[in-house]
């Protein structure tokens, strides 16, 4: 409900909303770096949950006293008198949520995983699929409440959306969350913090790169690997671990671009649903609510994986390892948004067809009492009383428009604009109205509705609980969404009984409604009603959406599920927290993808948009796939128990070391390397 409540009460338009949004998910996924060094530098992980989690708590409090109108609503009008204080608070908030979870997404993931010893790999295994399995679970169940809570009413001097609900309840349960987690600290098996881990790792990093240029003459033995030559100054122990992280950080690089085809489920989807027909009978679903496909699926899909598709590959002798899964997971969802392209292909031709940048439309509206003949540039017709043209004729240049061969004038309309033109007769004298129409589908699957007024006086209607105001004779209301089902509308006038009379509607249509002159109130006044289709509603189903979130959830499953895992178990001891975080630096990436993408993207055809999409991730599956093909699985504990028990005598060596002895140096530790045990020389040559 985050891009309603900039949309709907800080009255930020769709564009600025949809940008704050995707930054506010990046900055959350790239605040896990700053998680991370807290705890395996200073906190641990334990101590970072808990002060982050109160962090997180005090934000989400924040925001929810940002949405109450009240406090500044001091004429009591219903609107906010100091709009900037809710801006600010709503800023602050946001900014205190993204460190908060941030911080915690990589530490929650790498704590549970330390609570399990190196033979407990299969208990581990299980633990990671739970843990995304519990936070899908609270997925579902808070895209389905939020709105619920968020849809009731509240306020001291009016009653409106009640956001302050819907963000203060989170805030209530996320301050429980956080007792029950202390209250099992002394169940918990914690690691110990190691020191400012990051900076150490950047520092032997740039030390081994200067090391490698200043020796680059070809009078210096090559080393194994590049991070060898920061031997002279760090531990080997250290020089091993930082190995593990690149090794591991290179297989990310490529990673983003799945998170860029899973994240548009909340954003082109959705789009997608809002031109498509949600009826399935015994419920009606909305555009928004099928994202909750994507957690019910997982809820399914995660232990059957687990329990019968794995135990089924092992079984074929199928060698699925990690990064396999991986593989498979990204070419899932590129075959998702092949999925995505054939159904808004079969959803194209049900679409009106709009205006481009250098057109415009117009539809014409008789409100004279008999039949006339009308000539719009090179279109000629003839409307009955009080009827319309139902399509609209696209003009690219001004044109004349002449009623019945006596009025004539010239109309100049906007590019990209759909207009309806009303003819109206006043003292035996014919002229035209503009009006400016939607020009794309209501947002939401919502039906856009507005009256055109042709009585001879005001009139007042509204339609549940929204009202259009009054408008006046021969003037056309503004538009209202009505959802889905079957609306009620109440027409009211000074001098008469008011007008009740329902209609129902489907998805994502709009309508004109004709109030004409001779209209009466009263009993069967809808009779008198004329209505004009200017947007059809949707009739493609949105049940065709249920394969690509089928085949996107599959991908989502044997990718991120085991991408956590594959990240804690390849991680040395004291890196845990800084691998997970970067695996989540892969997601704010993907979004950032999407900004880039979306914003400088031409492409006219969304289904075109798809297939790119899907292209662009098969190509970067294949490269996955052969870095995968040549990456050597490790042991971390006993690569660093290997280097610990050498650490104290080539530490000592290597601090003595100099520039002027170095070539000197390296011969002698080979012949000393060749006096070691096989099976510890074998282990560190493999690594």
């Amino acid at each position: 409900i985050l891009v309603l409540y900039f949309n709907n009460f800080l009255r930020w338009d769709e564009n600025l909303s949809t940008t704050i949004y995707h930054t506010f998910a990046a900055f959350c996924y790239l605040t896990p770096i700053l998680g991370a060094i807290i705890a395996d530098s200073w906190l641990g992980k334990f101590k970072t949950i808990i002060y982050l989690s109160a962090v997180y708590a005090v934000g989400q409090v924040i925001l929810a006293v940002s949405s109450i109108h009240d406090i500044t609503d001091g004429n009591r009008d219903g609107e906010p008198d100091t709009m900037a204080v809710h801006i600010a608070l709503s800023m602050v908030g946001l900014l205190l949520i993204a460190l908060g979870t941030g911080g915690i997404k990589p530490c929650v993931a790498a704590f549970g995983g330390d609570q399990f010893n190196e033979d407990q790999e299969k208990q581990r295994g299980t633990f990671f699929s739970i843990f995304y399995l519990s936070i899908n679970a609270g997925s579902l169940l808070s895209t389905i409440i939020t709105p619920i809570l968020k849809a009731q009413t509240c306020g001291i001097h009016s009653q409106q959306d009640c956001y302050p609900l819907a963000f203060g309840v989170p805030a209530a349960l996320m301050v429980v969350a956080l007792i029950v987690f202390i209250c099992g600290s002394r169940m918990y098996n914690k690691t110990a913090p190691s020191g400012n881990i990051l900076v150490k790792v950047c520092k032997c990093i740039f030390f081994a790169v200067k090391n490698r240029f200043q020796h680059r003459s070809s009078q210096y033995p090559r080393r194994e690997h590049w991070m060898d030559w920061a031997e002279e100054k760090y531990d080997k122990l250290l020089i091993a671990q930082v190995k593990m992280v690149l090794k591991v950080l290179f297989l990310y690089i490529p990673l983003p671009m799945f998170w860029a085809l899973f994240e548009q489920q909340g954003s082109r989807w959705t789009f997608q649903a809002t031109t498509m027909d949600g009826n399935f009978g015994l419920i009606v679903i909305q555009p928004e609510h099928m994202q909750t496909v994507n957690p019910i699926l997982i809820l399914i899909m995660v232990p059957v994986v687990d329990i019968i598709v794995y135990p089924l590959i092992a079984k074929c002798k199928i060698n699925f390892t990690p990064l396999r899964k991986i593989t498979v997971g990204m070419f899932l969802a590129a075959l998702a948004f092949v999925a995505a392209a054939l159904v808004q292909l079969q959803i194209d031709p049900t679409l009106p067809s709009f205006p481009s940048s250098t057109e415009q439309q117009a539809k014409f509206i008789n409100m004279v009492n008999r039949p006339i003949n009308i000539v719009a540039g090179d279109n000629n017709f003839t409307l009955s009383a009080f009827e319309s043209e139902q399509d609209y004729f696209t003009y690219k240049d001004p044109f004349n428009l002449t009623i019945d061969s006596v009025s004539n004038e010239a109309i100049s309309l906007t590019d990209g604009t759909r207009n309806t033109i009303v003819i109206v007769e006043e003292e035996s004298f014919m002229s035209s109205i503009r009006f400016n129409d939607i020009a794309k589908k209501p947002d939401k699957g919502a039906n856009a509705i507005r009256f055109f007024n042709g009585f001879r006086s005001t009139l007042n209607i509204k339609v549940g609980q929204q009202d259009y105001g009054n408008i006046t004779a021969n003037n056309m209301s503004i538009y209202v969404n009505v959802s889905h089902g079957m609306s009620e509308f109440i027409i009211n006038n000074i001098d008469e009984s008011p007008c009740i009379f329902s209609r129902n509607f489907n998805f994502g249509s709009s309508y004109t409604f004709i109030i004409p002159p001779d209209f009466t109130f009263g009993e069967n006044c809808e009779q008198h009603i004329r209505e004009i289709e200017d947007i059809k509603p949707n009739t493609f189903h949105m049940a065709w959406q249920i394969p690509q979130y089928f085949l996107m959830t599959s991908g989502e499953v044997v990718f991120s599920v085991t991408g956590l895992e594959f990240s804690y178990s390849q991680a040395p001891s004291n890196m845990k927290a800084v691998l997970q975080a970067g695996w989540l630096l892969s997601v704010a990436v993907g979004n950032i993808i999407v900004l880039i993408v979306a914003g400088v993207s031409t492409i006219p055809a969304q289904w075109a948009e798809y297939i790119l999409f899907a292209s662009l991730l098969v190509f970067v599956c294949i490269i996955f796939a052969i870095m995968a093909y040549f990456y050597t699985y490790i042991d971390p504990a006993s690569i660093e128990a290997l280097f610990v028990n050498l650490e104290p005598e080539d530490k000592k060596k290597n601090l003595e070391m100099t520039k002027t002895d170095m070539v000197e140096n390296h011969n002698e530790k080979r012949k000393v390397s060749d006096t070691r045990s096989n099976e510890d020389k074998s282990l560190r040559t493999n690594f």
